[in-house]
């Protein structure tokens, strides 16, 4: 298998990770323990279990982290909405931050 930094998927999840890092900026900091971090671990756990699938060497391994991935990320998406739900996003930061999740 291919290492792991030439899969779109995996660079497209860094680039995500570094938007969400973003606009998590803007959050209060009361919720710098709270929903900023949530929001950050969850982003940041998409493109590791990617790599860490991909590392494994086995097509096996490989789907069982991506599955994992996939979870994170339903996770950072009920994240965000919560975030808009609270007015932390703006709609357009949503609707942009969920269909880049989508692609992912």
């Amino acid at each position: 298998m291919a290492g792991y930094q030439q899969l779109v998927v995996w660079q497209r999840a860094m680039d995500f990770v570094v938007e969400v890092y973003h606009v998590t900026n803007r959050y209060p900091s009361s919720e710098l323990y709270g929903l900023t971090s949530q929001t950050r671990r969850a982003a940041v756990s998409v493109p590791a279990n990617i790599a860490e699938g991909r590392s494994r060497g086995t097509t096996r391994e490989f789907h069982r982290f991506v599955g994992i991935a996939l979870g994170s990320l339903g996770e950072l998406e009920t994240h965000l909405m919560l975030a808009r739900r609270l007015r932390y996003l703006t709609d357009s930061d949503t609707s942009h931050l969920l269909n880049e999740a989508a692609q992912i």
